[in-house]
């Protein structure tokens, strides 16, 4: 008995028994099925926190004014330790590839009748840069119109939408912000949400200098993103941003920095880190239904084991060996749940994007889950088959043949 002659048998004995065995497989296709799904959500979550990290710039180092506790705060309340003065001092930092200052505020805006509420940041054109975030219409002010202080600013899709009427190019209108006229020059293509739910689409941009000397009569920025030239060199720019703003701001050694500088890549590095514990804890809740299965397996094997004693009892009459009767029931068993594995992996595909499609959740499905739960669900197989067939082995062929239902 090679075998191809035990699949064959392993697959009669499936047919004879067809509600059986599909109630065997049930438990397979289940588990499998949660397994592909849960670390599917796994995955689609670690994607869409790294997607919006990426989204805010590659290699980034955000610097915020004030301090992590006690921050210096002006007379009105706001922190206002960084300029734009340190922002060009940055700029001159050894590895530092770009820098963009924001001065962020709410403005009202309103075109012909329309009126729109939205997030106006004060920058340079460094920042499309930084972000990588194209114009579908017009372009980016430019490095003259913030020395100018010029009054020109470039829409986000969401402010472009409420706006203005459907397919109308905005670039070239005047649209006032807080009741000043400012030009259209461009207009961002969309990027969707960030991090946290916020639309990122919902912004105009304005030269920096215009925000303070026209806008909001400051002289300070809200913070300054610095983009290093490579990955490896972040930890070197951001100790030299340090040095470079306590030198600046007179800050001695026993003073606390009014300032506070983040590297993004240590917060996606936490996020990604968070997110495969996760994944690894909803893998492993669902692997429990496919233990389940198993032994729901082992109990119908050995059910098969002891209807088909009088069938074991003759062969080994005719001359199988135990090994042969043992590895006939062991492929009947791996070949019970390697059906019930495929069907599951289909099942949890297809679970996978309804998931997607009906709650919006992003879902991932990876080749390793895949073949993770293909390996899984043989070796359940050949692990909960492996008693029944070894009990089948073990049989006397007279007692088997006089064995009687």
């Amino acid at each position: 008995m090679n075998f191809l002659h035990n699949l064959e048998v392993a697959l009669n004995g499936l047919r004879a028994n067809k509600m059986r065995s599909f109630l065997t497989m049930l438990g397979i296709i289940i588990g499998v099925a949660a397994v592909i799904i849960m670390i599917s959500l796994g995955q689609g979550a670690s994607k869409r926190i790294t997607s919006q990290i990426a989204s805010m710039g590659s290699n980034l180092l955000l610097v915020f004014p004030g301090a992590g506790q006690g921050p210096v705060r002006g007379a009105s309340g706001s922190v206002n330790t960084l300029t734009l003065e340190d922002a060009e001092a940055i700029a001159g930092l050894s590895m530092v590839a770009h820098v963009a200052p924001e001065l962020p505020a709410s403005g009202t805006l309103s075109y012909g009748s329309q009126t729109w509420t939205a997030r106006v940041v004060g920058t340079t054109p460094e920042m499309q840069v930084i972000k990588d975030w194209p114009v579908s219409a017009g372009s980016f002010f430019s490095g003259d119109d913030v020395r100018s202080a010029a009054m020109v600013a470039v829409l986000g899709k969401t402010v472009v939408d409420n706006l203005f009427l459907p397919g109308t190019n905005p670039v070239g209108s005047t649209i006032r912000i807080n009741k000043l006229p400012f030009t259209v020059v461009g207009v961002l293509s969309s990027k969707g949400a960030s991090m946290g739910g916020q639309d990122q689409d919902d912004v105009v941009y304005i030269p920096v200098s215009a925000a303070q000397k026209r806008l909001l009569g400051v002289n300070h920025v809200g913070l300054i993103n610095v983009q290093a030239e490579t990955p490896e060199s972040m930890a070197f720019v951001q100790s030299s941003i340090e040095s470079l703003l306590r030198e600046r701001h007179r800050l001695t050694g026993s003073s606390s920095d009014d300032f506070s500088v983040r590297n993004l890549t240590s917060v996606l590095e936490a996020a990604e880190n968070t997110t495969a514990i996760m994944t690894l804890l909803l893998a492993s809740v669902a692997a429990v239904s496919l233990l389940v299965g198993g032994i729901g397996t082992m109990n119908i094997m050995l059910v098969s084991v002891t209807e088909r004693t009088r069938e074991i009892g003759l062969r080994m009459a005719v001359g199988a060996t135990e090994s042969n009767i043992r590895n006939q029931f062991l492929v009947e068993a791996l070949v019970l749940c390697l059906i019930g594995g495929v069907a599951g992996i289909l099942v949890g595909i297809v679970g996978s994007r309804v998931i997607s499609k009906a709650f919006g959740w992003p879902t991932y499905v990876t080749l390793s889950s895949i073949l993770l739960s293909a390996g899984f669900s043989a070796a359940v197989g050949i692990f909960f088959g492996y008693y029944p067939a070894r009990k089948a082995a073990g049989l006397d062929p007279i007692e088997a043949l006089r064995f009687e239902r």
